[in-house]
């Protein structure tokens, strides 16, 4: 597969300044041939592994690789993901624990016994990206010395329930302040008649609710926030500063979620407000930052989730502004301690999402032709060097030769989409690979 050189494209020499070949997508592989990342993540306390369309298993093969790398030659201990905050406090405990008794058995001199992944972490099963990466996870801290935290960074359920969020709240509330689970009840009673297994899924529905009671949800979610951080001495008394903390995480997590129901509708609708998303994204950086504030000041944190969602620059389509991403406001929070390795694909076709009512996920999955990778692209730059058909690394840092630098490259695949956007403001390092099929890991 190739394309015709441009202008616009680097020379072909480019790709010997600035591109390494990997040999391997297998995660049990040897990891010498991503060294070059060591150099690229340096010192950087959190480092996002990205991917350009979800449900991509070339790209969960990569990601188990440079996480291991991470973990195991770079000394990263937490692995964040695209997936609840709520969910991932009970996942984390329950891989913590599950890690716990291995370490017991093996020290006893017995055969560990595991569970099989597709049983539930912290009694709750997880599917979806998400519920993939945990179970790469478990695998990785059964198999690997370097064991890793998990931590989840996201709104409840994808955007598509409040309950995971609220029901621990409600818990909470009924050991530190019972005179404040009406306000609950009463969002909990709205949301779950639109609640779906994603955000594509309820909203939508959120949409058919009459006005009156779209307000009402998210004037109890707001009573209940300012009680939560008006109490807060009161609660802290009557429990502890951490089950605090975890708790007025998810009513912020709730009333996030909230917003995202108005702005994916208004998308959805072919009518959404310039950035309107970006407050899902924000909320995700600000989680990232919750996480480490709590960690050991040794932690370094490897952070995996959709390219656009790690960028460091403004995502726009077509000259509108879509979202200010989580990967702006980690660049402006952490300066120089935040770097970002995006994943892509030269092939052409590959997995893409398609609105579906009548799906659970409020979407469907299906394999779809691509039209040839666009000029300025990076995908378009490693085919025109003859570097389209094998897994590659190259690194977007400027170098003092700027003769082989060639012209600034502009553009990333996205989905099934072109985005347009400096690729060296956004993003330290590309992983591309000449395959994208869709991941049999998945649970849909």
């Amino acid at each position: 597969m190739g394309v015709d050189r441009t202008e616009h494209d680097p020379p072909p020499d480019w790709s010997r300044h600035h591109t390494t070949t990997l040999t391997s997508l297998d995660p049990d592989a040897p990891l010498d041939d991503l060294e070059p990342l060591r150099e690229i993540v340096g010192d950087a306390r959190v480092v996002a592994v990205g991917e350009n369309a979800h449900f991509v298993q070339e790209f969960g093969l990569l990601q188990q690789r440079i996480v291991r790398f991470l973990a195991e030659r770079c000394g990263f201990t937490v692995l964040a993901v695209e997936f609840g905050f709520s969910e991932g406090v009970v996942a984390d405990a329950g891989l913590a624990a599950e890690t716990s008794r291995t370490a017991e058995t093996t020290d006893a001199g017995r055969t560990s016994a595991h569970r099989t992944d597709s049983e539930p972490l912290g009694g709750r099963v997880v599917d979806g990206v998400g519920g993939a990466v945990l179970r790469r996870l478990r695998r990785h801290n059964r198999t690997s010395t370097a064991t890793l935290r998990f931590a989840g960074i996201d709104i409840p359920q994808a955007g598509g329930s409040l309950r995971p969020a609220l029901d621990p709240v409600a818990d909470y509330l009924r050991a530190v302040d019972p005179d404040a689970l009406p306000l609950v009840i009463a969002a909990l009673e709205i949301s779950d008649r639109i609640a779906g297994a994603s955000a594509a899924a309820a909203a939508p529905a959120w949409g058919r609710l009459a006005s009156a009671e779209q307000d009402a949800l998210t004037a109890a979610l707001r009573r209940l926030l300012l009680r939560f951080t008006a109490a807060a001495p009161m609660y802290e008394a009557r429990g502890d500063r951490h089950r605090y903390d975890v708790a007025l995480r998810r009513v912020e997590a709730a009333c996030h979620a909230d917003h995202m129901f108005r702005a994916m509708h208004g998308l959805f609708a072919g009518v959404p407000q310039p950035a309107d998303l970006s407050v899902r994204e924000s909320f995700m950086a600000e989680s990232v930052r919750w996480h480490l504030e709590r960690s050991d000041p040794e932690a370094r944190l490897v952070l995996v989730a959709h390219n656009n969602h790690v960028q460091r620059t403004p995502v726009s389509f077509d000259g509108v502004l879509t979202a200010l991403p989580m990967g702006l406001y980690l660049h402006r929070m952490l300066g120089r301690d935040y770097r970002v390795i995006a994943l892509t694909h030269t092939a052409d076709h590959a997995p893409e999402m398609y609105p579906d009512e009548t799906a659970d996920l409020g979407f469907t999955v299906a394999d779809t032709r691509l039209v040839p990778p666009a000029e300025g692209s990076i995908e378009a730059a490693l085919l025109a060097a003859g570097r389209g058909d094998e897994p590659t690394l190259t690194d977007l840092r400027p170098t003092a030769d700027t003769a082989t630098n060639g012209p600034a490259l502009d553009g990333i695949r996205t989905q099934s989409a072109l985005l347009r956007t400096p690729l060296a403001e956004a993003f330290d390092a590309v992983v591309c690979t000449p395959t994208a099929t869709v991941d049999p890991d998945i649970r849909l």
